[in-house]
């Protein structure tokens, strides 16, 4: 779909959708909901169409899908590059000599990304992604490259090839040889030889003018050519390169001297100008040069690097791993979606299947979505995915519950189903826009994979607004213009609702108070074991073997080596048996070698390998320590200002409370943190608040017209009256973290258990921990909750 065609679709479902929300007709709404459901739906389909590869039976593509795969999905090799500053030696006005550290700019990092997308492309590889990222790294993902070519990619990332042409000094070998003296304009560099098996031999040193004559910029083409006396280089100027050249050269013809070329400040060729000036603006590089030489030295000329570079994170995935961890991700899906729509159907059976239609949607949409903005899909990403549909059912559980107290009011089934959509919307709105707000945070902050599970649960967000309030309202329209709806049964979870919560708050908060400090003492002293390399630096290889390998094996090949303390576990990948070991940095090349030699025999076979530098997991963990502050802050502005700040103080401390203890458990586990995690306990944070807002929601509704009671009891009754949804909107997220946890991967089983532990957390402090906080800080700070009744009506908490 081009463009044009994709903007006026979408601005013409724009003008639809605010006919619907300002139309008080019944008649329009109906079918307005209706033109909208399925214009959205036609829409996505058709500019998603075909949302992944299409490959025949020989695995060709035959056509090429809308979405692309990431790495991890696909297969390839991510490189993170990291531009280095050099120091700059200045000269003041005193002629005193100081050094300063240069500072990296954008156009040095554009500067790079250009040359190392030239050097890419010479290695045929299909659709590379270079990207900068921040102010002085570049992100090169190249998909399908093999191991074999593995490291020349990593030599051709990070060759600077400065390229100079100096003159050489008339008398180089009498200053060299100390029988005359040196001439202040000119220096000393080394002068040396390749042979054709790489092999670097120092032939002495040459003069050369201090002065760079010509600079590599002006290179605009090279390339290698097999000559009678060999490879050489042939190299061509732009027209302001030909002109000082062709003057370069005619002042070393006239002193009949030779013209240094320098690469990386030593001279590789010094030839003469036997023959007069050049001035075709071309010369040629002659050396002991075999083909591979030539061609990378050509390569490396013609797109120069002006700023050394240095790679800091690498990590690859084979295409075989890639294919079973989208087998996992397919089988998540479909056992998560499975397990919601039949607590759907079993538990509010007819009105269930209007969940699952919306369901269906929204899934469609969220497809969608990332093929109209071009995201790519990683595993992460297909986490975010399944998650969504959780949170998109969650809506449903609202607006069903409130449903189900209408009725129990007396009223009337279509007036009750208004009134819920009607009293479940500002709980509706309020829990999407802190998932919102802590999504977006992590969007902003995070890299890689993460980004894309950001981005996917982003666009599920939205799309759970429209599918449960309008596709499922619609729904209800059209059953009720036919009269195929006119009694809606459901099962009930609790009907006894009457606990006594804040009455009983202060042993409660007492022992949660005794598990955070436990939590805190337990990640305190496993912190070491929990931060992974993510966060610390290390590296991770896995591989897989064609005859069994048991991790006992790999440790015995490790031991009494300097890589005998790497943990070494058996996990399992789709249909993959996979033995991964985590060591220090640096580790996985040594590894790779040992096993090679002690187990070649079992056929091995190295799936994925990352590498990660210090420097740069110190950076992920203060990154993740600042999207986890923003997302806390968000989520207490926000509630500051749609309640009252005793709501926020509250939801802050339970919100603590919640991520403490996963984290604790997390740690007594035995896991280790990774940068998934860091998706995980913000997605934690921001559905947490969920369940809080719904008891919030209520909690407000109960002090408008709370009349002789007081506001315990107010509180208890929004906390009673709410606990089915509470326990019901966790109970669905479980059912889809749950198909994470068992079909997902070991990559994803780490995420869904912490979100385990997290959802059933925070539906606790939902019920038991968040309103006695509330109601505590505003008894301390003098707070009114309401303008009608004052604090000390109460005396529930210390």
């Amino acid at each position: 779909m081009s463009p044009q065609l994709t903007f006026w679709s979408g601005l013409g479902l724009l003008v639809l959708l605010c006919w619907y929300l300002f139309t008080d007709s019944e008649a329009k709404k109906r079918i307005l909901g209706t033109l909208l459901t399925v214009l959205v739906t036609a829409f996505c389909v058709v500019s998603v169409s075909p949302p992944f590869d299409v490959k025949n039976e020989k695995g060709e593509i035959v056509q090429k899908g809308k979405i692309p795969l990431g790495l991890d999905l696909q297969g390839g090799t991510s490189f993170l590059i990291n531009l280095v500053a050099e120091p700059v030696e200045t000269t003041n006005d005193k002629g005193q000599k100081t050094v300063e550290q240069r500072t990296i700019t954008k156009e040095m990092v554009d500067q790079a990304v250009e040359v190392i997308r030239k050097r890419v492309d010479r290695f045929g590889v299909s659709e590379p992604i270079i990207t900068p990222q921040g102010t002085d790294r570049i992100l090169v993902q190249i998909p399908g490259l093999t191991p074999e070519g593995l490291q020349e990619t990593r030599d051709q990332l990070q060759k600077v090839a400065k390229l100079e042409f100096r003159k050489v000094h008339p008398q180089s070998a009498q200053i060299v040889n100390g029988v005359m003296p040196p001439d202040p304009n000119y220096m000393r560099l080394p002068h040396i030889d390749t042979d054709k098996d790489g092999k670097v031999t120092e032939r002495g040193e040459i003069i050369v003018r201090k002065k760079v004559d010509l600079e590599g910029i002006h290179v605009i083409r090279a390339g290698a050519g097999l000559e009678a006396k060999g490879w050489v280089v042939h190299l061509n100027f732009d027209s302001l390169g030909a002109d000082i050249f062709g003057k370069l050269t005619t002042e070393v013809y006239n002193d009949k001297s030779q013209l240094a070329i320098v690469l990386d400040g030593k001279v590789i060729s010094a030839p003469g100008v036997n023959d007069g000036p050049i001035l075709g603006g071309r010369c040629e590089i002659s050396g002991s040069f075999d083909e591979k030489g030539a061609r990378n030295l050509a390569s490396a000329l013609e797109n120069p690097l002006q700023t050394p570079v240095k790679i800091i994170e690498e990590r690859q995935v084979s295409a075989s791993l890639g294919a079973s961890a989208i087998k996992s991700g397919i089988y998540s899906g479909i056992a998560g979606l499975v397990l919601v729509a039949v607590f759907m159907i079993i538990y509010y059976r007819f009105v269930g299947f209007i969940a699952i239609i919306a369901l269906m949607v929204n899934c469609v949409m969220v497809v969608g979505a990332m093929g109209m903005f071009g995201s790519v899909l990683t595993l992460p990403g297909i986490a975010g995915l399944i998650l969504s549909l959780g949170i998109a059912v969650d809506a449903n559980v609202l607006i069903y519950e409130r449903l189900r107290e209408e009725l129990d009011e007396g009223k009337l089934l279509k007036p009750a189903v208004q009134s819920s959509y009607s009293k479940a919307f500002s709980a509706i709105f309020d829990a999407h826009v802190t998932q919102f707000l802590t999504a977006a945070i992590l969007y902003w902050l995070a890299t890689g994979p993460v980004k894309g599970f950001a981005l996917t649960l982003t666009i599920g967000i939205v799309a759970s607004m429209f599918s449960s309030l309008l596709i499922t309202y619609t729904c209800f329209e059209w059953a009720f213009l036919y009269k195929v709806l006119n009694k809606i049964s459901m099962l009930h979870l609790i009907k006894a609702k009457r606990f006594d919560f804040l009455g009983n708050a202060k042993p409660i908060i007492m022992a949660s108070s005794v598990a955070v400090l436990l939590a805190l003492a337990v990640f305190g002293v496993k912190r070491e074991h929990v931060l992974g390399a993510d966060f610390k630096g290390g590296d991770l290889l896995v591989f897989s073997a064609q005859q069994k390998v048991t991790t006992d094996q790999v440790r015995s090949a490790l031991a009494g080596t300097e890589v005998q303390n790497s943990a070494v576990t058996e996990e399992h990948v789709g249909t993959h048996e996979v033995i991964s070991i985590r060591g220090d940095h640096g580790s996985a090349e040594k590894v790779k070698t040992i096993l090679n030699e002690k187990l070649a025999a079992n056929g091995l076979k190295f799936e994925q390998t990352e590498t990660i530098g210090a420097l740069v997991g110190k950076e992920l963990a203060s990154k993740s320590a600042l999207a986890l502050a923003l997302g806390l802050l968000g989520i207490f502005i926000y509630v500051s200002m749609r309640f009252e700040a005793s709501f926020a103080f509250g939801s802050l401390i339970a919100l603590g409370h919640d991520l403490i203890i996963t984290l604790g458990i997390f740690a007594l586990s035995g896991r280790e943190l990774s940068l998934i995690m860091v998706a995980a306990v913000l997605t934690i944070a921001g559905y947490s608040i969920n369940d809080k807002i719904v008891v919030f929601d209520r909690i407000r509704s109960g002090l408008r017209d709370r009349g002789n009671r007081s506001i315990a009891d107010v509180m208890n009754n929004a906390i009673n009256d709410t606990l089915s949804r509470t326990i019901l909107t966790g109970g669905t997220v479980l059912l889809t973290v749950l198909a994470l946890y068992f079909f997902g991967g070991p990559v994803l089983n780490d995420f869904a258990f912490s979100f385990v532990v997290g959802v059933i957390i925070g539906t606790y402090s939902s019920i038991f921990i968040a309103a006695p906080i509330v109601l505590w800080w505003a008894r301390r700070s003098g707070s009114d909750l309401s303008e009608k009744a004052p604090v000390e009506h109460t005396e529930v908490v210390a």
